[in-house]
């Protein structure tokens, strides 16, 4: 079956970061793209990617060093671009919350950046990645991807005549990403510190790899309609129990929890709910103010979507599904 990804012009902001260097990797070896386009400022970065790129996809891949800052340079890259996959953001909640101006000159000015290029370039796919922490949000980072999801979603309603859709991925932390929790709790263990540093021993997350990630923005990107928030059926873990399978025998040591951090993360608010469709394997939440959805169904791979209750929420410790120590191991490595 014909891919949007074949023979198509791809550009994905910040395509330096783990989920660009995951998501490069794979389409490079399931699909053939005309162009794979990094656009991203940081050029030491670039240039490890480019050498780590095997000789005979070369001549596919384009580096763009760039800002979504800076909307004529994205204008640059997004000539004759097809697909849009937009990944850059300032994510660290304590630098954001220390140079608040920063995270929404990059987050909200740069996600309106990205927007208005795509239509005007005539992109026709474009889609945005999220994060739990834009539900219900209680720190600027979170509050500024919410903000940016909001713009993804009402794109929708300003592309005129114009072909290009706007949709918005939202999903839960990355097991082994850079900086990620997992990394911590590996790096103690091999430099064989004394202590495991525990928040609260209550708390609970979602967990995603990042190949799930990637193949998930994949099929979200082959059927979107526009306006939609993908959210993956993802399980739960809480940190306590990650550390002890992570390493075992180690002492904890409860640091309490940080300005901003939640001890629940929440990727589908009761707000929500209303808006809320279901699949097998991820919710929907579909929205009122798009055009396009009125009186109309929706559906993902043939599969009608199902109303959630009223008073649904889909958060990391009323969740049904649960990694235990076998999973964990299998998606990490032992």
């Amino acid at each position: 079956m014909k891919s949007i990804f074949d023979n198509s012009d791809i550009l994905i902001t910040g395509g330096t970061g783990s989920f660009g260097t995951a998501f490069v990797e794979y389409i490079l070896k399931n699909y053939n793209p005309s162009r794979l386009i990094i656009f991203s400022r940081d050029e030491f970065k670039q240039f490890n990617m480019s050498q780590k790129i095997d000789k005979k996809y070369k001549d596919k891949v384009r580096f763009f060093i760039g800002d979504v800052r800076d909307k004529e340079r994205l204008r640059r890259a997004m000539n004759k671009v097809n697909v849009v996959i937009h990944a850059a953001a300032m994510k660290h909640v304590a630098a954001s919350e220390y140079n608040p101006i920063e995270a929404i000159k990059t987050n909200i000015i740069g996600a309106e950046n990205v927007i208005n290029t795509s239509i005007d370039e005539g992109v026709s796919n474009i889609i945005a990645l999220s994060t739990d922490k834009a539900a219900n949000p209680m720190n600027l980072y979170g509050a500024t991807k919410l903000c940016s999801d909001k713009l993804f979603v009402a794109a929708n309603n300003i592309v005129g005549s114009g072909s290009s859709k706007f949709s918005v991925v939202r999903y839960g932390n990355v097991l082994g990403s850079r900086g990620s929790v997992v990394e911590i709790f590996k790096n103690i263990v091999k430099n064989k510190k004394g202590f495991i540093p525990i928040t609260d021993p209550d708390m609970t997350r979602f967990w995603i790899t990042l190949e799930q990630g990637v193949k998930f923005v994949i099929s979200c990107i082959d059927n979107m309609v526009g306006g939609e928030i993908f959210i993956p059926k993802i399980p739960s873990m809480k940190l306590i129990d990650m550390a002890n399978h992570i390493a075992p025998g180690y002492k904890h040591k409860i640091i309490g929890i940080r300005s901003g951090e939640k001890l629940h993360e929440v990727m589908i608010t009761k707000d929500d709910a209303i808006n809320t469709l279901e699949f097998k394997d991820r919710y929907i939440i579909i929205p009122r103010n798009i055009i396009k959805y009125t009186n109309k169904s929706y559906m993902v791979y043939k599969e009608k979507g199902r109303s959630v209750d009223k008073d649904f929420e889909y958060s990391s410790d009323n969740n049904s599904e649960w990694l235990d120590k076998k999973a964990l191991q299998n998606l990490i490595g032992s």
